[in-house]
């Protein structure tokens, strides 16, 4: 399908609001002189993916509750917006419009997406056993479908969307769905996505939680890269697995886009965070959950190892996180000052979320108990400086 240079593709994924939401920025890109191609329900990594020469939009509040909703943008090639591109695009919005565009719609843009995936990036999954959770979510059709065209036997859960259910008690931010599914039966593994499908997470034939960085570690082995690309939530197990292997890395604040820029401008393709973003610029722009689960699949196959032996090789140091609700979001140096005095030999992660009215901790510590009381004293602090 040969789009032109003004055309957006739409996607978005199973909430309730998303087709209102949907038709008003329709509306507002037709009055704008934009051509809106409507993909209907999409993974964000999709749109991505298959608007690389023109412009993309997801309908989205990602990991979030149902009751959220927004919207991403992609330019240039499937890349997300800049602080400085959203900035632009500010200074526009009272702009007057052009003459009226096109719509676009009954494109069968969720099949395309799901030959591109195999084509591009799918290898033979051998019969691999994989449990699929795909929180109520965008992916609940064209993952499976993805992972059945290459051979893997699958079971699918949270795969009847109905608007409300979307990331509710299953997915990539609730794992004690898919834990009970392979527990309860016979597989070799099972991957969990979020809302919109730009992230995963995994357990093992075990039912035992394989989070973020290790699938990146697992990754990054199997693929042999001198370099990756993490967060700053990233656990200190994993760069000590890192340096071990002579693998540079690149470290970013919280965000998938700030990896990606990472990789672009160090030239690496790999780089990911411990919620379950894995973004491979071998052919793809942004973090994509059922791409990383074909990474995954393809390391387990290749090396004849399980899942658990893989995700042994990254030692974990233990974490604590909690999310206080605050006020304000803004984080005053002299509180900064006094969370450091209060970190000590630990180390502290203290960030306002970008899509929720909460302060995030994160404490790590050399043990489970010394990292669960330095993130509740700093959880305390925040609460008492900015809690609501």
């Amino acid at each position: 399908m040969g789009w032109g240079a003004r055309q957006v593709l739409i996607g978005r994924d199973t909430r309730a609001s998303g087709p209102a939401l949907e038709e008003a920025l329709v509306r507002g890109l037709y009055q704008a002189g934009a051509d809106a191609v409507s993909g209907g329900i999409l993974p964000t990594p999709a749109v991505a993916l298959l608007s690389k020469e023109h412009e993309g939009a997801v309908i989205s509040a990602s990991h979030n509750p149902p009751e959220y909703n927004g919207v991403k943008f992609f330019v240039d090639g499937g890349r997300k917006l800049t602080d400085a591109d959203e900035e632009a695009i500010e200074q526009l919005l009272d702009s007057p419009g052009n003459d009226g565009g096109q719509v676009y719609e009954g494109l069968e843009v969720d099949q395309q997406y799901v030959d591109v995936v195999c084509e591009r990036f799918g290898t033979p999954l051998g019969g691999l056993r994989i449990a699929a959770d795909c929180a109520n979510g965008a992916m609940y059709q064209v993952a499976p479908a993805v992972l059945e065209r290459l051979g893997g036997h699958v079971v699918t859960v949270g795969n009847e969307p109905d608007g409300t259910n979307i990331n509710v008690g299953c997915g990539a931010t609730d794992l004690s769905l898919l834990r009970d599914t392979v527990r309860s039966g016979d597989f070799d593994l099972g991957v969990a996505y979020d809302g919109d499908g730009d992230r995963m997470l995994a357990v093992d034939a075990g039912g035992n939680d394989v989070d973020g960085d290790q699938i990146l570690a697992v990754v990054a082995l199997h693929l042999g890269v001198e370099l990756v690309a993490v967060t700053q939530m990233t656990n200190l197990g994993f760069h000590r697995l890192m340096e071990e292997r002579g693998v540079r890395v690149v470290e970013t604040d919280v965000g998938d886009r700030y990896v990606a820029e990472a990789l672009r401008r160090e030239g690496g393709i790999l780089g990911g965070e411990q919620s379950g973003h894995l973004i491979y610029m071998r052919g793809h722009t942004s973090g994509d959950g059922l791409v990383g689960t074909l990474l995954l699949c393809q390391a387990m196959l290749e090396s004849r190892r399980t899942l658990a032996d893989l995700a042994a090789e990254m030692p974990k140091l233990p974490q604590a996180k909690t999310n206080v609700p605050v006020r304000s979001k803004e984080i005053p140096p002299s509180l900064r000052t006094r969370i450091d005095e209060l970190a000590g030999a630990g180390r502290v992660v203290v960030r306002p979320s970008g899509t929720e009215p909460v302060v995030r901790v994160l404490a790590e510590a050399e043990s489970e108990k010394k990292a669960a009381d330095l993130c509740a004293r700093i959880a305390a602090l925040v609460s008492r400086e900015l809690g609501s």
